[in-house]
Protein backbone atom coordinates (compact mmCIF):
# COMPACT_ATOMS: atom_id res chain seq x y z
CA UNK A 1 0.00 0.00 0.00
CA UNK A 2 3.06 2.54 0.84
CA UNK A 3 4.64 1.94 -2.42
CA UNK A 4 1.01 2.64 -4.33
CA UNK A 5 1.23 5.77 -2.67
CA UNK A 6 4.25 6.69 -3.37
CA UNK A 7 3.58 6.08 -7.07
CA UNK A 8 0.73 8.24 -6.57
CA UNK A 9 2.06 10.84 -5.30
CA UNK A 10 5.42 10.89 -7.82
CA UNK A 11 2.70 10.91 -10.56
CA UNK A 12 1.08 13.85 -9.73
CA UNK A 13 4.32 15.73 -9.29
CA UNK A 14 5.20 14.81 -12.61
CA UNK A 15 1.53 16.45 -14.10
CA UNK A 16 2.24 19.35 -11.99
CA UNK A 17 5.59 20.58 -13.60
CA UNK A 18 3.96 20.58 -17.58
CA UNK A 19 1.30 22.57 -16.21
CA UNK A 20 3.32 24.97 -14.08
CA UNK A 21 5.57 25.47 -17.27
CA UNK A 22 2.48 26.17 -19.37
CA UNK A 23 0.98 29.06 -17.12
CA UNK A 24 4.54 30.55 -17.09
CA UNK A 25 5.11 30.65 -20.97
CA UNK A 26 1.47 32.49 -20.83
CA UNK A 27 2.47 34.53 -18.83
CA UNK A 28 5.51 35.49 -20.55
CA UNK A 29 3.54 35.76 -23.80
CA UNK A 30 1.42 37.92 -22.62
CA UNK A 31 3.96 40.23 -20.92
CA UNK A 32 5.70 40.11 -24.80
CA UNK A 33 2.47 40.54 -26.45
CA UNK A 34 2.00 44.22 -24.50
CA UNK A 35 5.58 45.61 -24.61
CA UNK A 36 5.87 45.15 -28.80
CA UNK A 37 2.14 46.89 -28.75
CA UNK A 38 4.17 49.38 -26.56
CA UNK A 39 6.95 49.25 -29.13
CA UNK A 40 4.56 49.98 -32.27
CA UNK A 41 2.66 52.49 -30.50
CA UNK A 42 5.44 54.72 -30.58
CA UNK A 43 5.75 54.53 -34.27
CA UNK A 44 4.72 57.15 -36.51
CA UNK A 45 1.81 56.20 -38.44
CA UNK A 46 2.26 59.43 -41.01
CA UNK A 47 4.05 59.05 -44.63
CA UNK A 48 7.79 60.11 -44.53
CA UNK A 49 8.35 62.01 -47.66
CA UNK A 50 11.35 60.40 -49.68
CA UNK A 51 14.08 62.30 -51.33
CA UNK A 52 13.98 61.69 -55.26
CA UNK A 53 16.92 62.12 -57.69
CA UNK A 54 14.81 63.92 -60.42
CA UNK A 55 12.65 66.53 -59.08
CA UNK A 56 8.72 66.58 -60.26
CA UNK A 57 8.03 69.38 -63.19
CA UNK A 58 10.11 70.65 -66.10
CA UNK A 59 14.15 70.03 -65.70
CA UNK A 60 16.81 70.70 -68.38
CA UNK A 61 19.39 68.70 -69.03
CA UNK A 62 23.03 69.08 -69.70
CA UNK A 63 23.64 67.45 -73.45
CA UNK A 64 26.26 65.28 -74.19
CA UNK A 65 26.84 66.39 -77.69
CA UNK A 66 28.53 69.31 -76.81
CA UNK A 67 32.20 70.08 -77.44
CA UNK A 68 32.69 70.78 -73.38
CA UNK A 69 32.25 68.57 -69.94
CA UNK A 70 30.34 71.57 -68.26
CA UNK A 71 28.67 74.72 -68.68
CA UNK A 72 28.09 77.66 -67.07
CA UNK A 73 25.27 78.97 -64.98
CA UNK A 74 25.34 82.78 -64.98
CA UNK A 75 23.24 85.32 -62.59
CA UNK A 76 20.97 86.30 -65.67
CA UNK A 77 20.68 85.61 -69.38
CA UNK A 78 23.64 86.64 -70.95
CA UNK A 79 27.49 86.41 -70.95
CA UNK A 80 27.94 89.88 -69.12
CA UNK A 81 26.89 88.68 -65.78
CA UNK A 82 28.72 86.16 -63.47
CA UNK A 83 29.33 83.07 -63.42
CA UNK A 84 27.94 81.54 -60.08
CA UNK A 85 28.37 78.14 -60.82
CA UNK A 86 28.74 75.22 -62.99
CA UNK A 87 26.34 72.13 -64.66
CA UNK A 88 28.35 69.02 -65.49
CA UNK A 89 27.75 66.32 -68.64
CA UNK A 90 24.11 64.89 -67.68
CA UNK A 91 23.55 66.85 -65.24
CA UNK A 92 19.73 67.82 -64.17
CA UNK A 93 18.24 71.00 -62.85
CA UNK A 94 14.61 72.16 -62.44
CA UNK A 95 13.32 74.62 -64.86
CA UNK A 96 12.06 77.80 -64.23
CA UNK A 97 11.26 79.97 -67.09
CA UNK A 98 13.21 81.32 -69.96
CA UNK A 99 13.62 84.76 -71.89
CA UNK A 100 11.07 86.08 -74.82
CA UNK A 101 13.56 84.67 -77.12
CA UNK A 102 13.79 81.56 -75.83
CA UNK A 103 17.95 81.40 -75.89
CA UNK A 104 18.26 81.19 -72.26
CA UNK A 105 16.68 79.22 -69.47
CA UNK A 106 16.40 80.23 -65.99
CA UNK A 107 16.75 76.89 -63.14
CA UNK A 108 16.60 76.69 -59.56
CA UNK A 109 20.37 76.45 -58.24
CA UNK A 110 20.51 76.30 -54.39
CA UNK A 111 23.20 78.20 -52.60
CA UNK A 112 23.12 81.41 -55.19
CA UNK A 113 21.56 85.07 -54.18
CA UNK A 114 17.84 83.91 -55.05
CA UNK A 115 18.60 80.15 -55.88
CA UNK A 116 18.18 80.47 -59.35
CA UNK A 117 20.91 80.97 -62.11
CA UNK A 118 20.45 80.10 -65.78
CA UNK A 119 22.41 78.64 -68.78
CA UNK A 120 22.55 78.88 -72.33
CA UNK A 121 19.87 76.97 -73.88
CA UNK A 122 21.32 75.21 -77.05
CA UNK A 123 23.72 73.42 -73.89
CA UNK A 124 20.48 71.60 -72.53
CA UNK A 125 17.47 69.98 -73.58
CA UNK A 126 14.54 70.78 -72.13
CA UNK A 127 11.69 68.41 -70.44
CA UNK A 128 8.15 70.23 -70.10
CA UNK A 129 7.16 73.76 -70.84
CA UNK A 130 8.24 76.80 -69.10
CA UNK A 131 6.83 80.30 -68.74
CA UNK A 132 8.63 83.61 -69.73
CA UNK A 133 10.04 85.26 -67.03
CA UNK A 134 11.16 88.56 -66.46
CA UNK A 135 14.97 89.45 -66.97
CA UNK A 136 16.89 90.31 -64.12
CA UNK A 137 18.67 93.90 -64.79
CA UNK A 138 21.56 94.47 -66.40
CA UNK A 139 24.80 94.43 -64.13
CA UNK A 140 26.39 97.79 -64.24
CA UNK A 141 29.78 97.96 -65.15
CA UNK A 142 32.87 97.57 -62.81
CA UNK A 143 33.94 101.42 -62.26
CA UNK A 144 37.89 101.80 -63.19
CA UNK A 145 39.44 103.36 -60.01
CA UNK A 146 40.07 106.63 -60.45
CA UNK A 147 43.30 108.71 -58.77
CA UNK A 148 43.08 111.84 -56.92
CA UNK A 149 45.18 114.04 -58.93
CA UNK A 150 45.74 116.22 -55.31
CA UNK A 151 47.94 113.03 -53.82
CA UNK A 152 49.14 112.05 -56.54
CA UNK A 153 50.44 115.32 -57.15
CA UNK A 154 52.81 114.47 -53.78
CA UNK A 155 54.55 111.96 -55.25
CA UNK A 156 55.19 113.40 -58.67
CA UNK A 157 59.31 114.30 -58.64
CA UNK A 158 59.75 117.08 -60.91
CA UNK A 159 63.40 116.69 -62.43
CA UNK A 160 64.88 120.06 -63.25
CA UNK A 161 66.44 119.92 -67.28
CA UNK A 162 70.05 119.26 -67.37
CA UNK A 163 71.89 121.35 -69.62
CA UNK A 164 73.82 119.82 -72.43
CA UNK A 165 77.61 120.43 -73.15
CA UNK A 166 77.96 123.02 -75.55
CA UNK A 167 80.20 122.06 -78.88
CA UNK A 168 83.16 124.00 -79.80
CA UNK A 169 85.03 123.56 -82.95
CA UNK A 170 88.87 122.83 -83.36
CA UNK A 171 90.58 125.12 -85.05
CA UNK A 172 90.99 125.58 -88.72
CA UNK A 173 93.99 123.25 -89.65
CA UNK A 174 97.36 124.64 -90.99
CA UNK A 175 98.90 122.98 -93.78
CA UNK A 176 102.79 123.79 -93.53
CA UNK A 177 104.15 125.40 -96.55
CA UNK A 178 107.57 124.93 -97.53
CA UNK A 179 110.03 126.92 -100.06
CA UNK A 180 110.83 126.12 -103.65
CA UNK A 181 114.58 125.35 -103.57
CA UNK A 182 116.52 127.32 -106.06
CA UNK A 183 119.34 125.95 -108.22
CA UNK A 184 122.70 127.90 -108.94
CA UNK A 185 122.79 129.06 -112.64
CA UNK A 186 125.46 126.66 -113.39
CA UNK A 187 123.57 123.80 -112.82
CA UNK A 188 120.38 124.84 -114.47
CA UNK A 189 119.01 122.70 -116.44
CA UNK A 190 121.73 119.46 -115.56
CA UNK A 191 120.33 116.22 -113.80
CA UNK A 192 122.02 115.93 -110.34
CA UNK A 193 122.83 112.27 -111.54
CA UNK A 194 125.04 113.64 -114.21
CA UNK A 195 126.49 116.21 -111.82
CA UNK A 196 127.47 113.62 -109.29
CA UNK A 197 129.18 111.22 -111.90
CA UNK A 198 131.63 113.95 -113.24
CA UNK A 199 132.68 114.69 -109.52
CA UNK A 200 133.55 111.13 -108.62
CA UNK A 201 135.05 110.83 -112.23
CA UNK A 202 137.26 113.80 -111.17
CA UNK A 203 137.86 112.42 -107.84
CA UNK A 204 139.15 109.09 -109.16
CA UNK A 205 141.07 110.45 -111.75
CA UNK A 206 142.96 112.79 -108.74
CA UNK A 207 143.63 109.48 -106.92
CA UNK A 208 145.67 107.97 -109.57
CA UNK A 209 147.50 111.14 -110.24
CA UNK A 210 148.35 111.71 -106.13
CA UNK A 211 149.32 107.75 -106.60
CA UNK A 212 151.73 108.35 -109.60
CA UNK A 213 153.78 110.94 -107.96
CA UNK A 214 153.80 109.26 -104.73
CA UNK A 215 156.06 106.42 -106.80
Amino acid sequence: MKCCDFTMRTSKKLLILPLLALVISFVLAGVWTISGNRVRAQIPTVAIPTVTGTPPGPTVTVRRDIDQDRINVRAGPNTKYDIIGVLIIDQSAPALGRTPGGDWIQIFYPGVPGNVGWVYAPYVDLNGSIPVVEIPPTPTPRVTPTVDPTLAAQFIVEIPPTRLPTFTPPPPLTIPTYPVRITSEGTAGVPMGIVVIGMAVFGFFGMVISFLRGR
